[in-house]
């Protein structure tokens, strides 16, 4: 997701949107009759509090505001966090800071961050495969791109995504961002953005080129308000068999203002929107959720670090 630095973001609820349409079905059910298939532990959240868990300094450092998409993992009893940091004022550079907890709430910022200051980095997604840590992100104009890393801090540049449609023919020019890359078995899928308009996926066996599993979008803004002008896969993750697609999405045409939101699918392709999105409003974005050992937890990343329990 592209948003402008110099857009003063306004706070208020997303809760107002009551319209239906015949896309939805009730109360957590999908097309193919799986009942049940959003469990409150996936959709019911309340926040752990008022205050962030982790922000922009507020002053003077390189990090002073932070912005889409951190992103958390939880290694044995440590956390790790890795976010976007810029200074506030016209034409900054965004860069990757990195950062560790014991529990998810305290956080400690590396201290010799930023941990990759050659190159933009934001929106990024960090899955680790044997011994290396991979890293897509957006790169300048919300180009993809990979990184990977050995420890979490030293980071190479493998430039950016190539990604084709499905007769092989490269991408036509233009964004393609907020990368967000689930791995099953050797094929790892990616989800990505164009002017935040739809997602698409992408497959590949070597990270080298990526191609469209199909050149429609798997899941597209709109028809409800909610996600009518921009939508953007935060992450995906696998439960009880089925993918669970957390993204973002706005509701304004002028992206003043996004929510968190969820959709269900059986192959990664076919998606089905949670029919009570959004999940969370308020502007607290780029949702995604952290299993702490019991229980999911949802963070969002999204003007800051918000920390969200599953409601009893």
């Amino acid at each position: 997701m592209k948003t402008a630095l110099s857009f003063v973001l306004a706070c208020g609820l997303l809760s107002g949107f009551t319209g239906r349409s015949s896309l939805f079905l009730p109360k957590g059910e999908i097309q193919d009759g799986l009942p049940g298939a959003f469990p409150r532990e996936l959709v019911q959240f309340e926040p752990a509090g008022k205050a962030p868990v982790f922000a922009g300094t507020g002053i003077d450092t390189w990090d002073e505001k932070i912005r889409e998409r951190g992103y958390i993992l939880r290694e044995g009893s440590t956390w790790h966090l890795w976010y976007t940091g810029y200074r506030n004022e016209k034409n900054a550079v965004l860069h990757l800071g990195y950062a560790t907890s014991p529990d998810g709430i305290r956080w400690t910022r590396y201290a010799q961050n930023p941990v990759h200051d050659q190159g933009w980095v934001e929106d990024m997604c960090v899955v680790k495969s044997g011994n290396t840590y991979y890293m897509f992100a957006e790169g300048k104009d919300d180009i993809a791109q990979l990184l990977t890393s050995t420890d979490r801090v030293r980071w190479t540049e493998k430039g950016p995504l190539d990604i084709r449609y499905r007769d092989g023919k490269p991408l036509s020019e233009g964004p393609r961002g907020t990368p967000a890359v689930w791995k099953e078995g050797n094929t790892w899928y990616l989800f990505y953005e164009r002017r935040d308009e739809a997602i698409w996926v992408a497959t590949s066996r070597d990270l080298s080129t990526w191609t469209n599993v199909q050149d429609e979008p798997v899941l597209k803004a709109g028809p409800e308000p909610y996600d009518r002008y921009g939508v953007a896969m935060n992450q995906v993750i696998k439960h009880k068999g089925l993918y669970y697609g957390y993204y973002h999405a706005t509701a304004f045409s002028d992206w003043r203002e996004w929510s968190t939101n969820v959709a269900v699918s059986k192959d990664l392709i076919h998606w089905t929107k949670y029919e009570r999105n959004p999940i969370i409003g308020d502007d607290k974005s780029s949702g995604i959720l952290v299993h702490d050992g019991t229980r999911y937890r949802m963070y969002t990343m999204h003007p800051a670090v918000y920390l969200f329990y599953p409601k009893p």
